[in-house]
């Protein structure tokens, strides 16, 4: 049977997903470890002014979905950047490097959730765990997620939802908190706009330091474009729907960084690893919410680990089954069905990491993690926005895709590059995290080259649109 049978004897996926459902999914994607984590290492970068770089994040985030917008409804496959990629440059090596990235975005987004997992379970509890019980706990639930992934736990739309909900009920109940503590006269405002930044830094330079940052948050809205082929009338719902979805994850990001910093003052709101939690029990001392909060939030990012390392999980095994990557990390479960090597490499990997931060005492380990995860994304994002005006010369079907402005992809592109830099103000350790999965990309596709050519295989193509196959 030759490639081009094959591929139309495979049945088409099911188009289930309508505005309402894709709406939902978005907006679950978004939410989740980023505002859970990080608000408080926001502030402690620009003062109690947090929800500035969350509005600055908001706006290079929708400019980035609009360049997103008109590829997706061009091309209505689920690859995402790497096809966006593969088919603007057509070089091997960089769609290559695209799509380990994306990888890469995957642990250690999952890595961040991992640490917040374990702060929270320890604080719901009122366990005193230190930092190393707190990096056991993290290293102990990374393995529970590896065994998930292991029997095949599939996410559903239906179980998206049901998440999504749980997720957002933690925010609106910090809001409901902020709102009435609000009209108490309990809050101080004089906070909220006061710019507090670090000797070392300017405005300027504390803002895009701390945007650069607060973008974690913002991540997700582009795994939707993976969603493409299970969408009905994507070309019609895609650009209304990811607009919407965006808007309101920013507007309730802004609204749960003014409540914080109206209620609890940076210096405390920084110190804690569960911020939303000092949020409640400052906002509504006579009522529990502090307690229901940290199991909330443990849901929360728990959602956004195992759908990260799934995600992980299956390129790492998409790329060694196009030889592209050693071949025995596309091995696959005989009874589970699972790439049981490729879950097993990307939980390694985690492991790595959370330890790696753990140990480097003057780091904070969720925001090195959340700002490689946002570091990493915005190098694909900024790519991305360069795609579009490439691809402009490739004209499909009868032109009645997604076309945005072209200044929005400039924009786009220079907005996202400028937060890769180090003149944003990023810390040195996220550089340094990128760094070394970037060299255990370059080091695995060094060992397949050479296994390729002693065994005899011949020179590999990535197809992107094969990857999670």
């Amino acid at each position: 049977m030759t490639e081009a049978t094959e591929a139309t004897a495979q049945p088409a996926l099911k188009r289930v997903m309508g505005p309402k459902l894709l709406l939902l999914f978005i907006v679950g994607d978004i939410l989740g470890t980023g505002i859970y984590a990080l608000v408080g290492q926001v502030a402690e970068e620009v003062g109690g002014a947090a929800w500035l770089p969350f509005l600055v994040a908001f706006a290079v985030a929708m400019v980035t979905a609009f360049s997103y917008l008109e590829l997706v409804t061009k091309y209505p496959q689920a690859a995402g950047a790497a096809l966006y990629a593969h088919k603007a440059f057509g070089i091997h090596f960089l769609t290559f490097m695209v799509t380990f990235v994306v990888m890469s975005s995957g642990i250690t987004s999952a890595s961040t959730a991992s640490r917040a997992f374990a702060s929270n379970l320890a604080e719901g509890f009122g366990w005193d765990l230190g930092n190393g019980g707190i990096v056991l706990v993290a290293l102990a639930f990374m393995v529970l997620v590896a065994i998930v992934n292991l029997r095949g736990v599939g996410e559903s739309v239906k179980l998206n939802v049901v998440l999504t909900l749980v997720e957002l009920s933690g925010l609106l109940l910090v809001i409901l908190i902020g709102v009435y503590a609000i009209a108490g006269g309990d809050a101080d405002w004089s906070r909220v706009v006061a710019f507090d930044t670090p000797e070392d830094k300017g405005t300027f330079l504390a803002v895009t330091s701390a945007t650069s940052l607060a973008f974690f948050a913002m991540v997700g809205f582009e795994d939707s474009v993976n969603m493409a082929e299970e969408c009905k009338e994507p070309r019609r719902i895609f650009p209304k729907i990811m607009i919407t979805g965006l808007t309101l994850t920013g507007i309730i990001y802004v609204l749960v960084a003014i409540c914080a910093v109206a209620l609890v003052p940076v210096g405390p709101l920084a110190a804690s690893e569960t911020p939303l939690v000092e949020v409640a029990r400052a906002g509504a001392p006579g009522i529990p919410a502090d307690a229901v909060l940290p199991f909330i939030s443990m849901f929360a990012v728990a959602n956004s680990a195992l759908i990260n390392m799934l995600m992980a999980s299956r390129l790492l095994y998409g790329m060694a089954n196009q030889a592209v990557l050693p071949k025995p990390l596309a091995r696959v479960h005989p009874f589970r069905r699972t790439p049981w090597v490729a879950i097993i490499f990307t939980t390694l990997v985690a492991f790595g990491l959370i330890t790696y931060v753990s140990l480097d005492s003057s780091s904070d380990v969720v925001s090195a993690l959340g700002g490689t995860t946002s570091l990493l994304l915005l190098a694909v994002f900024s790519l991305v926005n360069v795609a579009v005006l490439v691809l402009r010369k490739d004209r499909v079907d009868d032109g009645r895709h997604f076309r945005t402005p072209t200044w929005l992809p400039v924009v786009g592109a220079v907005a996202s590059a400028y937060l890769v830099l180090p003149f944003s103000g990023r810390d040195a350790i996220q550089y340094e995290l990128a760094g070394l999965l970037l060299v255990l990309g370059l080091v695995l596709y060094g060992i397949t080259v050479l296994l390729n050519r002693r065994l005899g295989v011949r020179k590999a193509t990535l197809d992107p649109a094969k990857l999670d196959e």
